[in-house]
């Protein structure tokens, strides 16, 4: 059977009125691109939609993952966008491209890619997460409790062929070595890793019992690539639903908890992830707070039938109140710890001119 590969690769190319929302125009362009590439035999299908200043591409073809055509059509239409957005003097235009050519593969050039291939299932519902003004750490709560904790995930207990569990593959961010851990039986190893989640983040999860791909998460940190601050990851994540894999609620249930993650305002302080539906997704607050979309898509040959906006809904509205009321909770923190990130994992920071500027003040007590 031909196998289906599943790229979603986003960017920040440029923003209207500073870190808060793509412009339509953008939108327009890049699917004219696709649309051309789709017609020319590049892709076989894709869907365009923004989560805050990110564009994010949903591309599907039959040439597997690390694809250098797809991912320099990547290149080249996010390119063509952030020509467009220089023109139009948005703010941070090209902020994600960090190199002028390509050289290959787009990882390690600025975008975030989550990409799976597979054998499709006779039905194969899917739902991609996009978040904005976070890091890829923040995928480790929900995608644990999904494919890990029996009280989110009730199949884990009563369904057979998710009772053997999944297989976690936990990358280092900083060394660049991975591990694969299995859970139940190693779940205090796999928590002790991802509970760091600016060190340790899950790239990927297998069902154990026959290694079938589950979920993908893009990985790329923009600090380590760049060397400086550059704009927060802002990452995707592809999750495989039903049929032997949790069911669609249960991989939105985690999000029903605004769990607290890093980046927000300058990448530097900690909130809470607001779920929301496509159209809500700017963030305005303090440059947030930072926001989830969840897109639901049947995979049919190839083809992507939808999306379902799956926090369109209002069973998220407590959620989204109590995200509220952390907002505001962790803001009258100000510019101290724990709202603040410590000084080590901020992406802007004083303290180096501080210290040096109060050299020789300090006197032992």
């Amino acid at each position: 059977m031909a196998k289906t590969s599943l790229s979603v690769i986003k960017a920040d190319v440029g923003s209207l009125a500073g870190h808060h929302v793509v412009h339509p125009k953008q939108l327009d362009l890049t699917k004219e691109l696709l649309d051309k590439a789709k017609k020319d035999g590049q892709i076989t299908d894709f869907y365009v939609f923004n989560c805050g200043d990110d564009i994010n591409m949903v591309l599907t073809h039959g040439k597997g993952i690390d694809n250098r055509e797809i991912h320099k059509l990547a290149w080249d239409t996010f390119k063509d966008v952030a020509i467009l957005s220089k023109k139009m003097h948005l703010y941070a235009a090209g902020q994600d491209l960090l190199t002028d050519s390509f050289s290959g593969n787009v990882k390690g050039l600025g975008p975030g890619v989550a990409e799976m291939e597979i054998e499709e299932r006779p039905s194969e519902p899917l739902i991609v997460f996009a978040a904005d003004k976070t890091e890829p750490g923040a995928w480790n709560f929900p995608l644990y409790r999904i494919f890990a904790d029996p009280f989110c995930t009730a199949g884990l207990i009563i369904d057979p062929s998710l009772h053997g569990g999944f297989d976690f593959e936990v990358l280092d961010v900083e060394e660049g070595s991975t591990v694969r851990l299995h859970a139940p039986s190693e779940i205090y190893d796999l928590l002790a890793l991802i509970g760091t989640q600016h060190k340790y983040v899950i790239r990927s999860i297998h069902r154990h019992i026959d290694n079938l791909l589950g979920a993908v998460a893009s990985t790329q940190r923009l600090s380590l690539i760049a060397g400086k601050y550059v704009g927060k990851d802002d990452p995707v994540a592809i999750v495989r639903v039903q049929h032997g894999l949790p069911a669609a609620g249960e991989a939105l249930e985690p999000f029903a908890f605004p769990h607290l993650v890093a980046g927000w305002m300058r990448g530097s302080h900690v909130g809470p992830i607001m779920p929301v539906s496509v159209k809500d997704a700017k963030c305005t607050r303090f440059d947030g707070p930072p926001r989830v979309v969840a897109l639901g898509f049947q995979l049919c040959d190839g083809e992507l039938i939808g999306p379902a906006d799956m926090f369109d809904d209002r069973a998220y509205d407590e959620t989204r109140r109590k995200a509220s009321e952390i907002a505001d909770y962790m803001r009258r923190h100000g510019p101290f710890m724990p709202h603040r990130l410590p000084p080590d994992e901020m992406e802007y920071t004083t303290m180096p001119q501080v210290l040096e500027k109060l050299k020789g003040r300090f006197v032992k007590s």
